[in-house]
């Protein structure tokens, strides 16, 4: 058994792992979403899904367009489906980039603040007293990290690692192998929708998944867990 999340599902991972305790990480996920939001001005950063394009295309992609701002890759969620983040006119002369260059598709996200690129290292800097301070217990399961697609070291502070993924990319195609590499052949998505069972899909197709979204699920999902 272990377990992942995408990016704010990493400290539910690793809560139900035993390491964090529930009320200390539901008080700094408080403040990583406030200082994520007041770390770039309401408008002026952007996300966007790109499908088609190879990690090192778009890389290149994202280089021609930094001289309209900081435009960088934030999640690679497999299927061919990259999360492109940054100033909003960089992300947006990156979504025209790539689709000249053979992407798919370009949507930009509905989101309120660019998220997982160097945009956000002064709310990981704001972050890290607070993170530091949370005391870690024993895993009782593995959980792979997004920043390293690798289970936490159990001899190292699982802080250091959720301040650097504030800023840095989620390795999720990577962290689902790693799962799968590690034995995993069932997935369990637990939370408001079904949108990492989709990716699993398009990553590990030979495994089973399900999704536990609401109490009406319970009864498919022991099912699945059986």
């Amino acid at each position: 058994m272990c377990a992942a999340g995408h990016s704010l599902g990493e400290y539910s991972a690793l809560v139900a792992a035993g390491v964090l305790p529930l009320g200390d990480a539901a008080r700094v996920l408080r403040s990583r979403g406030r200082y994520m939001q007041e770390a770039v001005k309401v408008g002026e950063g952007a996300m966007a899904a790109v499908v088609g394009l190879s990690c090192e295309k778009l890389a290149e992609v994202c280089r021609a367009a930094a001289g309209k701002g900081v435009v960088e890759p934030a999640n690679f969620n497999g299927g061919d489906q990259i999360v492109i983040s940054g100033n909003s006119a960089a992300v947006s002369a990156a979504c025209e980039s790539a689709k000249s260059a053979g992407a798919k598709r370009a949507l930009p996200l509905p989101v309120s603040a660019p998220f997982h690129c160097s945009l956000m290292r002064p709310a990981a800097l704001r972050l890290a007293p607070e993170l530091r301070a949370i005391p870690q217990g024993p895993f009782r399961f593995p959980v792979v990290a997004n920043v390293t697609a690798e289970p936490y070291p159990a001899d190292v502070s699982g802080a250091e690692l959720l301040i650097r993924q504030i800023a840095a990319p989620v390795r999720w195609e990577e962290c689902v192998k790693k799962m799968s590499r590690m034995g995993v052949t069932t997935f369990l998505e637990v939370g408001p929708g079904k949108v990492l069972s989709g990716l699993l899909r398009r990553i590990v197709r030979e495994a089973s998944s399900a999704a536990f979204c609401s109490p009406a699920d319970l009864l498919a999902v022991r099912g699945i867990l059986a």
